[in-house]
């Protein structure tokens, strides 16, 4: 999730821990700073890009590393504030702003790394957008509430932004199921083998759903409203190059993103060049993380460093068609 969520996260969950313990600013701030700190992986250089890509959300996401780090961080704030009284309770809100963060990064598509050092598989629930103001506005009124109003209602406030918050998450994975449900079937009414099956919400928002079929010689994608007059879903096709992927056995950084993908990528030639693309963020033709991986050379593919070509999908033309189609209209996809 964005940064401002996960701020107002940790606040919301250090104040509700710490309650009437110590002031609100505090359990807010040392909360809000908890929940953002995993994030901060994001300044590490891997070497390239796909492996500062696939290496995101990995150690500084893992619960057992960041259960581990809990008590030194709890230890050192309680210690600052001449609060070791309550080094119990700062541990507890340390340990919950931590492990919530990748908790909710867990149900986005992009993929955490939670088992780290145990496994690398990158979890996804893929239920909710990386930004949602539903589900981030309620955490954050609970919050400021609770500053103004504490220590009377603050509590009350708090606990009630966390409440419809995560009440909100839950009712986002009750949407992704029923519309999964839905594309199954107008699959197999029209006919569409599929090997596997993403449903994901479009940008912000819970309404409106994006669904990726693979399908054994491309991939198929579709949207769904909650709001459309029919549960028919109509499938646009698109044919991959099938045949580049075991020529790229040996490319390592293909290998990464078609593992960290789940196998929603696609292989594609331009101008002698190999492309992989992450099929999971972006729709087509417009897709976030796209790399060149390889170059022909005399008949033959050879690897080289890659080169990030990923594009965001053009705001002035699938923005109205984005809230056009969220409200119920029938409308073909922006190409």
């Amino acid at each position: 999730m964005d940064s401002l969520t996960q701020l107002a996260l940790g606040a919301a969950v250090g104040i509700a821990v710490m309650g009437r313990r110590t002031a609100a600013w505090k359990a807010a701030l040392w909360g809000g700073l908890c929940g953002t700190l995993p994030d901060l992986d994001a300044f590490i250089d891997h070497g390239d890009a796909i492996s500062n890509m696939t290496l995101h959300r990995a150690e500084s996401h893992a619960l057992f590393f960041l259960t581990l780090a809990a008590p030194l961080l709890a230890a050192a704030i309680a210690g600052l504030h001449r609060d070791r009284a309550h080094f119990g309770r700062w541990w507890l809100a340390v340990w919950l702003a931590l492990v919530t963060h990748p908790l909710l990064d867990l149900m986005t598509v992009y993929g955490t790394q939670l088992a780290r050092p145990f496994s690398d598989f990158p979890f996804a629930v893929g239920s909710i957008f990386i930004i949602d103001p539903l589900y981030t506005l309620p955490l954050l009124a609970g919050v400021i509430l609770a500053l103004v109003a504490w220590p009377g209602r603050g509590l009350r406030w708090n606990a009630a932004g966390l409440l419809l918050s995560t009440g909100y998450l839950a009712w986002s994975v009750i949407a992704q199921q029923h519309v999964t449900s839905l594309a199954r079937a107008s699959l197999q009414a029209q006919g569409l083998a599929a090997r596997d099956l993403l449903v994901t919400p479009a940008p912000f928002n819970t309404v409106l759903w994006r669904v990726l079929a693979l399908t054994p010689d491309g991939h198929a994608e579709g949207f769904y409203s909650l709001l459309d007059d029919t549960p028919h879903i109509s499938f646009e096709r698109f044919p991959h190059d099938t045949g580049l992927l075991p020529r790229l056995a040996d490319n390592l950084p293909a290998q990464r993103i078609a593992a960290f993908s789940h196998g929603f990528f696609k292989l594609e030639q331009r101008d002698g060049q190999v492309r992989i693309t992450d099929l999971r963020m972006g729709l087509e033709p417009s897709y976030f993380f796209s790399f060149v991986v390889a170059e022909q050379r005399d008949g033959r593919f050879e690897a080289r460093p890659p080169l990030p070509v990923g594009v965001r999908p053009d705001l002035q033309r699938t923005g109205p068609w984005l809230w056009r189609r969220l409200l119920g209209e029938p409308l073909p996809s922006p190409r």
